[in-house]
């Protein structure tokens, strides 16, 4: 077999850093930014990014994406519109500790969807690597106090990113979907219309509810970012892993999430890591590390 022009794990740890980045952006601007609003605004930036790329493959590959009409819908809804506009819904109303934690079990739903509707087992390095991961992410969002955890209990931001989890997995899970022989920008250009024709009612919506996006240099640059690194390149950067190593390995970087999100806070807004980061930070990279050597053995 060929190898991977693109080294996948390289691609998700990119993917990860840049919707961490999106993470401390929409908690710090969410009084600027209505969710909808951001959401919409970060997918017309999106396409205006991928357009050119997409545009030479129209005329050759339009039949193929056109015969899978149903399918495309089906992704775009829950890739494009459904995670990203119930997660910025959610972090208008939920703690970042509670919307962390539920982002946490991303990896745990998709196993179990990839099992229910295509009979994929993880292996036992996957489901310990997950496990470590997963005690590392709980460590990091806890400060290492047990109080924290028990202290939690669900909202409505927290069922808003319930919604917003169960979407990303059913994306993930079911970008084996996707059309044959469609190029991947094209593909990801269709995937943006769906969501922004969802979006775009919604949208109106909210304009007319009175939440408008308060204009200034900060707002701008988040939208900016949230649509070039976020959306574009961040997908862009996990739809090819996923077609390389699957959805069950590709799920497991959003652990990643918290600990880059942690970084940036430590640079950004100047906070000092405590013990709890270090300690988190290290299970979650030795769980996915747990993860990689399986599956890099598998490529080979």
């Amino acid at each position: 077999m060929n190898r991977p022009r693109f080294n996948p794990y390289l691609l998700l740890v990119l993917a990860s850093l840049f919707w961490a980045g999106n993470m401390v952006m929409s908690r710090g601007m969410r009084a600027d930014l209505p969710p909808i609003a951001l959401t919409f605004w970060r997918w017309v930036i999106a396409f205006a990014c991928v357009l050119p790329l997409a545009l030479p493959h129209v005329k050759s590959q339009w039949h193929l994406l056109r015969a899978a009409w149903m399918k495309v819908a089906f992704l775009g809804f829950f890739g494009i519109f459904g995670y990203n506009a119930f997660s910025y819904i959610a972090v208008q109303t939920t703690t970042a500790t509670s919307a962390t934690l539920l982002n946490s079990f991303v990896p745990v739903v998709t196993s179990v969807l990839a099992y229910l509707f295509f009979k994929k087992r993880l292996t036992r390095p996957e489901i310990l690597g997950g496990l470590v991961s997963l005690v590392g992410v709980v460590m990091l969002i806890s400060h290492g106090s047990l109080d924290t955890l028990l202290g939690l209990s669900l909202n409505t931001g927290d069922l808003w990113m319930l919604l917003a989890v169960l979407s990303w997995c059913m994306y993930t899970v079911f970008l084996q979907w996707r059309p044959q022989g469609v190029h991947p920008m094209f593909l990801l250009a269709a995937l943006i219309v769906v969501g922004l024709i969802v979006l775009a009612p919604l949208y109106a919506w909210e304009v007319a509810a009175g939440r408008v996006i308060n204009v200034h240099a900060g707002s701008l640059a988040g939208i900016v970012y949230a649509g070039v690194f976020a959306a574009f390149l961040g997908f862009v950067c996990f739809n090819a892993s996923v077609v390389m190593v699957g959805p069950a390995v590709s799920s497991l970087f959003v652990h990643l999430v918290p600990v880059f999100a942690s970084i940036l806070s430590a640079l950004v807004l100047s906070e000092q890591p405590s013990w709890y980061h270090y300690v988190g930070m290290a299970l979650v990279f030795g769980g996915i590390a747990l993860t990689m050597l399986r599956s890099r053995a598998q490529m080979l």
